[in-house]
């Protein structure tokens, strides 16, 4: 990966304390075996939107993908379907969404940012839909930006945006700022709140996952509002440093919900062992980011299969050696409390 693109991918807000302790958290969890468990037959499956996965791991949303390889969201789109996942694209792609459309062969999902524009972001909804995407994921954690300063000092600056063209900010046609704090001025809608996302209920035909929840006050707000899901994100801890590690919101936010609605979670993951502590503290599936840029950077959509295969494997050992033979029997009981 070029410089610039390494300084991108693994880059959070202010300290990175956020980064650190989204990984650091999991690795404090022990897991409780059980043993002499026939555990000959593992059934991974999960339904999620009544579209059926082999395995409870999907590829979370990230910006700007032809940074690290010249094959960009294609790669990736094409590595998930290897593998058997689905993949959420970015609103920041350097890919058309209908361009990814064409080449996957696995669920897509579309992160979306709610532009100050709505007719412009009616328009996208419209265009995701038409293309064959399952689901809406909208950002709701970023109003602004946060201190990205090791992306200013790297002087990041992100390739063409496809989604963005003929978006207007005060009558002129809107663009990013990368590698400062107004990265995405202009962009994000700093006025954005609950009505907007009842209005993008109300437009949408897919169901609406929020994407940036990390109170359990905001989840249980969100299973009032009809919403489908929400993940569990503090944006990979790029926006705000010192929030807490994702893992160590997700039981408070999984408590919450109860069950109205499926909870997702995202953040530090890194091993099959943090996946099956992930779905035991109450999350109905993960999404991995960084680890599967890395396998792009490296070996493109080859790259992106083999990361996510390898987490699906360490995820059928963790399951075996603690005596789970389906995602139904993984509760709190696997925790070593």
């Amino acid at each position: 990966m070029p410089a610039m693109a390494w300084e991108y991918v693994t880059a959070g807000a202010g300290d990175e304390l956020t980064v650190r302790w989204n990984q650091e958290a999991y690795q404090r969890i022990r897991l409780r075996p059980r043993v002499l468990v026939d555990v000959s037959k593992l059934d991974t499956r999960v339904t999620l939107f009544g579209q059926e996965l082999a395995f409870p791991i999907l590829l979370a949303p990230t910006a700007g993908q032809k940074l690290l390889h010249a094959d960009g969201e294609l790669a990736t789109a094409r590595g998930a379907a290897a593998a058997g996942t689905a993949m959420v694209l970015s609103c920041f792609s350097g890919t058309s969404l209908e361009d990814v459309a064409a080449v996957a062969k696995s669920p897509l999902w579309f992160q979306l940012y709610v532009q100050p524009d709505h007719g412009f972001t009616r328009e996208l909804v419209q265009r995701v839909e038409a293309a064959g995407y399952r689901a809406l994921c909208l950002t709701v954690d970023t109003p602004i930006t946060g201190a990205r300063n090791r992306e200013t000092r790297a002087a990041v600056k992100l390739p063409p945006m496809p989604h963005l063209e003929g978006f207007k900010v005060d009558g002129r046609e809107g663009h990013l700022h990368p590698g400062s704090a107004q990265v995405f001025s202009g962009v994000l809608d700093a006025a954005l709140s609950w009505k907007d996302v009842e209005w993008l209920r109300s437009v949408a035909k897919i169901p609406l996952v929020l994407k940036g929840v990390m109170n359990p006050d905001d989840a249980d707000r969100a299973a009032k509002s009809g919403v489908a899901g929400v993940i569990v994100s503090n944006h990979g801890g790029r926006n705000l440093d010192t929030l807490p590690a994702t893992i160590e919101a997700l039981p408070q936010v999984a408590d919450k919900v109860a069950g109205r609605m499926p909870v997702f979670v995202d953040g530090g993951i890194r091993r099959g062992t943090d996946v099956l502590k992930a779905l035991a503290l109450g999350a109905s599936a993960v999404f991995i980011g960084r680890p599967y840029l890395y396998g792009l950077g490296a070996a493109g959509e080859t790259g992106v299969m083999q990361v996510i295969n390898i987490l699906q494997r360490e995820f059928q050992m963790a399951m075996a050696l603690t005596g789970r033979t389906s995602i139904a029997s993984i509760d709190r009981s696997v925790i070593w409390a």
